[in-house]
């Protein structure tokens, strides 16, 4: 079905879709679009509760607005992203951006009633699919109420996608708890290689789309011819230091401390130690701090930024090419784990990933974890290519040490360049997907991942 889709999607682009719509409307019989085509419209609710959430569904709602044969109405929880493609949040998202077991315990009450908002939310709007990005606590729970709402047997159901596979592959007893999931996930859209197999032997629908971060490259890129097998950003170094009038001897650390509130107050003040202790071993260090996208985290870094032990230049987040100029200025980074590994990836700027949480959601993880690893480069390589400071391991003289390390060695600056490289091949769509792009004559970028989730949603057949 996806293959016949994009088939028919590349044609439309030519001919344009009423064009289309007008010669064959079979090829969407029974599918979502033909769902919507019975409203005049396709209905879409959307919840994402990240920064990289925001982002991830942003793309996914541009694609989708490209691609359906139908007008496509939004409504849903989202970010700033999301609100420049459409989305009228129903609160402000940073709401339910809470991580880990008992970090949510001061906030269940907020939580319980932002979950029972967006559902109402959802009722009144009558969606012809839902979809939610990753932030699973939250998702799973709206997708289950939704699903008692309307029942297996109502055909006026939504469907409902989830985009981001839980990481099953991280815990004990992850991969048994996936079956569960088919009882109101009905397609999974998989960011990692092996998702997508490991699904379907669980039951659950499944297309691995590739991974977000792919999608810097064409944001940056834009004109550019690129290639997926030389995947990577090049900023603008001379261009950044310039604009900030930094030293020839200047040296650079780019940090970046987390998206969520309560993260980045735990680990900036550990941070900020560590370069206590670096200052005087480093002529000249400055430090770029990348403020995440989310209100709450500028207020408290805006706050707490005139204690900074070291000269600091604020980066706005959702400036794509000031983020990646600044990587380019710097020798080194340091970084919460998250997303932001990959996007080093990209940049091929070597760091160290930090991360602390409460001592009770640590011990848990310790205890359930079946991986020696926590960021997502050393988990696709299976190796210890990136320095990781972990819980009580994470301590500024460690992370001060780690990174002098880092920045006077540059065998282990290239281990992680050459590291990165193979990294963010395994990142990319699978297989059967790239020989389809080379059969169709679609290159990079049209092929990315919030195209390959557009259309599979787009095209996919409701049971």
């Amino acid at each position: 079905m996806l293959v016949r889709t994009i088939r028919d999607i590349k044609n439309g682009a030519k001919m344009g879709f009423s064009s289309l719509l007008r010669r064959s409307f079979s090829v969407w019989s029974g599918t979502v679009v033909d769902m919507g085509n019975k409203d005049g419209e396709l209905r879409v609710f959307m919840v994402a509760g990240e920064v990289s959430g925001d982002s991830i569904a942003s793309r996914l709602m541009a694609s989708l607005k490209k691609l359906s044969p139908l007008p496509i109405r939004f409504s849903g929880v989202g970010g700033p992203r999301m609100s420049k493609e459409g989305l009228e949040s129903l609160f402000p998202m940073e709401d339910i951006s809470v991580m880990g077991m008992w970090e949510l315990l001061p906030h269940l009450n907020k939580f319980r009633v932002r979950l029972k908002e967006t559902f109402e939310g959802a009722i009144l709007f009558r969606p012809h699919v839902v979809v939610t990005v990753d932030s699973k606590g939250f998702s799973f729970r709206l997708l289950k109420q939704l699903r008692a709402r309307y029942g297996w047997q109502e055909s006026n159901g939504p469907l409902h996608f989830h985009y981001v596979a839980p990481s099953f592959w991280a815990w004990k007893g992850g991969e048994a708890r996936l079956k569960g999931l088919a009882n109101f996930v009905d397609h999974i859209l998989c960011i990692l290689p092996n998702e997508e197999a490991v699904c379907k032997l669980n039951g659950l629908d499944a297309t691995f789309v590739g991974h977000p971060v792919l999608e810097d490259i064409v944001e940056f890129n834009l004109g550019k011819q690129a290639s997926p097998h030389d995947l990577k950003i090049e900023g603008n170094s001379e261009d950044f230091r310039r604009k900030y009038a930094l030293s020839p001897g200047a040296a650079v650390i780019s940090l970046l401390p987390g998206s969520r509130l309560q993260e980045v107050i735990r680990m900036l003040s550990i941070f900020s130690h560590a370069f206590d202790q670096l200052k005087d071993s480093i002529p000249e260090l400055i430090t770029v701090i990348h403020v995440a996208s989310n209100q709450h985290v500028e207020n408290y870094i805006d706050g707490v930024i005139h204690k900074w032990p070291v000269p600091a230049i604020l980066i706005p987040g959702g400036h794509q090419h000031l983020k990646y100029d600044a990587f380019s200025a710097s020798t080194v980074a340091l970084c919460t784990s998250g997303t932001v590994a990959m996007e080093l990836q990209l940049a091929r700027l070597p760091c160290v990933v930090a991360y602390r949480a409460h001592i009770l959601t640590e011990w848990y993880i310790q205890y359930k974890a079946k991986i020696p690893y926590i960021s997502l480069p050393n988990i696709l390589t299976d190796s210890a290519i990136i320095p990781e400071a972990l819980f009580q391991a994470c301590t500024p003289t460690n992370l001060a040490s780690l990174l002098m390390k880092l920045m006077h060695n540059k065998r282990l600056q290239e281990e992680q360049i050459v590291a990165a490289e193979n990294v963010i091949k395994l990142l990319f769509p699978s297989e059967r997907i790239i020989n389809l792009e080379e059969q169709m004559e679609w290159k990079f970028p049209n092929f990315t991942p919030s195209m390959i989730a557009s259309s599979t949603i787009l095209s996919h057949v409701k049971s």
